[in-house]
């Protein structure tokens, strides 16, 4: 397989078409139930719109990737082994999986499928990942986004799968989304419901003095001045005041975005197998305009052009990039 395969996010059927026509490699998508972690209302897939995008896909070189990364509950796996099954039925290309049940179901009733290991496993480590392809047959990890390109290279010597990691998008790093603080309050669960911070419980109150807060299950979560941007209602992402900090401050993460344009021709040096863009809850102009420009930038890589990726800067979610483990060491 060549290297910087470039993996987009499909939240719907037009986000697929969209990200397909703009150059895709493969796009990534969910069924409209808790097999896939971003179950939201208006997101993802029934099996007959799945049919017509691998359909849609397959016919112009494309590949589909079926999310089923979050964890079955004690007792409710049927609703994973059904997903999985019409998903093998409609001629998914590989299946994204966290859970290792679901894993081991996949690799002995779909065996001619490939497995991906979910960043949701948060596998790490050459032992972890091994594991992993050994006992379920898991052909390409997706790594977690707090390893450095040092680290991806070693890594890549000691597995024998593929390694795909995560290059624009989203920087979430709550031991990459197996988060309970969205289950804390709302009672649903990112890891088993694939629903945080349901837009039931959340609510943007305009204050009398301008102001706007977001709540979440009727706790504030943070605040913003007249003509601040709102950023996205998390609890991860939350600002919050202390006696030592009355002015309010990030105390789990900053809302910056992951970009590594930069860093690509490193990535690629050091041996990584596809570039995954987050954002399956993102506009059909968002995918356009992102896919775009990095199929662009990869094609030029290839041909050892020099890349623009300069209209980038504009997409990314928050006012601050951050290219986070990957520039902390130097490499080579």
């Amino acid at each position: 397989m060549s290297l910087a395969e470039l993996i987009c996010p499909a939240g719907t059927p037009a986000a697929l078409r969209t990200a397909v026509d703009a150059g895709a490699d493969a796009v990534y998508c969910g069924f409209q139930d808790a097999t896939n972690a971003r179950n939201f209302p208006g997101l993802n897939f029934t099996p007959e719109e799945l049919a017509e995008a691998v359909a849609y896909a397959h016919a112009r070189g494309t590949k589909v990737l079926l999310a089923l990364n979050t964890y079955p509950p004690a007792g409710k796996v049927d609703l994973w082994r059904h997903a999985a099954d019409t998903g093998a039925r409609i001629g998914v290309d590989a299946f994204i999986v966290a859970d290792m049940g679901v894993a081991d179901y996949i690799m002995r009733t779909h065996p001619g499928i490939r497995l991906h290991l979910s960043v949701q496993a948060a596998a790490s480590s050459p032992e972890a990942i091994r594991y992993y392809c050994e006992h379920f047959g898991v052909k390409r990890v997706v790594l977690p986004r707090i390893l450095t390109i040092p680290e991806i290279r070693q890594i890549r010597k000691e597995i024998p799968c593929e390694i795909e990691t995560f290059i624009f998008g989203n920087h979430g790093l709550m031991v990459e989304g197996r988060c309970s603080l969205t289950n804390y309050l709302t009672g649903q669960s990112t890891n088993m419901d694939g629903v945080c911070s349901p837009a039931s419980d959340v609510e943007y109150v305009r204050d009398a003095d301008g102001t706007m807060s977001s709540t979440l299950a009727g706790f504030t979560i943070d605040r913003f001045g007249p003509g601040e941007m709102a950023g996205y209602p998390t609890i991860c992402k939350g600002r919050y005041t202390a006696p030592h900090r009355p002015e309010g401050y990030y105390a789990f993460e900053e809302p910056i975005s992951l970009n590594l344009s930069r860093l690509l021709p490193d990535l690629i040096d050091a041996g990584v197998h596809a570039f995954k863009i987050e954002g399956r809850q993102r506009s059909k102009s968002y995918v356009r305009s992102v896919v775009s420009a990095f199929r662009k930038a990869v094609d030029d890589i290839r041909a050892g052009r020099e890349a623009n990726i300069a209209d980038l800067v504009a997409l990314t979610e928050g006012q601050k990039q951050t290219q986070g483990a990957f520039e902390t060491k130097k490499w080579r």
